[in-house]
């Protein structure tokens, strides 16, 4: 599992409003990546916003209207499977890029929650659902709002 070694975010998101955008594939881990993501914003005392997209691949064009429109921090949750052709590299490869493009082109914070699982259970291990060893909706949302808060004090 990757969480070893991720460090304990102090998270304050008072004045903020973090901009969820979710894939709908794969609705169990879906749902527990969303949730919590949901949870990441309430405990921070951030507002948030859940937009849905059909698939990860769409997660970027989102991420970017978000950012035009001025967003303070984006979390982009979703999953890719590994399947028998090549199709799982090219889109892990164009949401990584995208996003990131995103975040370095408008200077918004934008947390990546996607897996890239080889299999389902990886996948819902890392989903925040009960039986879950890890989280990545929830670190998904601190990551953006504590780099929100760095950029702030950069200001």
């Amino acid at each position: 599992m990757s969480g070893g070694g991720a460090p304990s975010l102090d998270v304050a998101g008072e004045g903020l409003t973090v901009e969820i955008v979710a894939s709908q594939w794969h609705t169990p881990v879906m749902d527990g990546l969303v949730a919590g993501a949901i949870r990441a914003a309430d405990a921070a005392g951030a507002q948030y916003r859940v937009t849905r997209v059909p698939g990860a691949f769409e997660l970027t064009v989102a991420a970017e209207q978000l950012a035009r429109g001025g967003a303070q921090a984006i979390a982009a949750v979703g999953v890719v499977i590994r399947g028998g052709t090549p199709h799982f590299e090219y889109v892990c490869d164009a949401v990584t890029r995208g996003l990131t493009d995103v975040a370095r082109t408008h200077a918004v914070p934008v947390g990546f929650g996607v897996l890239t699982c080889d299999d389902e259970p990886q996948a819902l291990a890392r989903a925040g659902l009960p039986d879950s060893q890890e989280d990545k909706g929830a670190e998904a949302v601190e990551a953006a709002l504590a780099t929100a808060q760095v950029l702030r004090a950069l200001r």
